[in-house]
């Protein structure tokens, strides 16, 4: 059976549990946070998750482990259709990345845990947050998904990431990053309504106590 390493505050792992949940793809879960141990590292050469443990193998990179479980399981594709539509996915998802996951993630310290960062690193952060989902809105059709009238990866990428950069737009800059894309609030409310989504939420608010005392540990460790 497959093995799922990672935690479930993890939006990179909630990616890949919503992946399989579509696809109705069986796993054990595997409770791991990222860390350099020589255990973790002997499965994950970077230390950090999601990693997937095959029986050919492990792999990582959200993308990477996405596009193997639609050729694991191509009944119910998320990244569908002729070369060219798949390619379009494979850009969103790339966009979303790129241009509002990891901008974003620059600031997670401060907009979760109130730990500050640079006023040039905001600065810097703003103008990426608002352009990259203004490239979005042009690049992206919102019919009501991303590439169209189907679900597929690009749109669990933009859940799980845009969640979170929305909260670090709001509290850091006051500024409602979804208004930026006309058709993306109606996207996420349609996302969001998912059994599948819903269940992986009751999970993540359920494993916050966990995540909190682990990084209480990381923040002290790094003082």
């Amino acid at each position: 059976m497959l093995k799922l390493y990672g935690f479930d505050v993890s939006n990179y792992y909630n990616m890949l549990k919503l992946a399989m949940a579509i696809k109705g793809i069986e796993y054990e879960a595997v409770v791991t946070y990222p860390n350099q141990t020589p255990e973790y590292l002997a499965i994950c050469p970077t230390g950090k998750v999601p990693a997937l443990e095959t029986e050919d193998g492990v792999l990582i990179e959200t993308n990477v482990i996405m596009e193997y479980l639609d050729e694991l399981s191509p009944e119910k594709p998320l990244i569908p259709g002729t070369a060219y539509e798949r390619a379009r996915v494979r850009e969103l998802m790339k966009m979303i990345e790129l241009y509002i996951e990891l901008p974003a993630r620059r600031c997670h310290t401060e907009a979760f845990w109130g730990v500050p960062v640079h006023e040039q690193t905001k600065t810097e952060v703003k103008r990426a947050l608002l352009n990259g989902m203004q490239a979005l809105s042009r690049a992206a059709s919102f019919s009501p998904y991303l590439a169209g009238d189907k679900l597929t990866g690009a749109d669990i990428f933009f859940l799980y990431s845009a969640s979170l950069a929305s909260v670090v737009a709001k509290k850091l800059f006051d500024i409602d990053l979804l208004a930026e894309a006309p058709g993306s609030k109606e996207l996420f409310a349609k996302l969001n309504a998912m059994p599948e989504v819903q269940a992986i939420a009751k999970d993540t608010k359920a494993a916050q106590p966990e995540f909190e005392a682990y990084l209480a540990k990381a923040f002290a460790k790094a003082k």
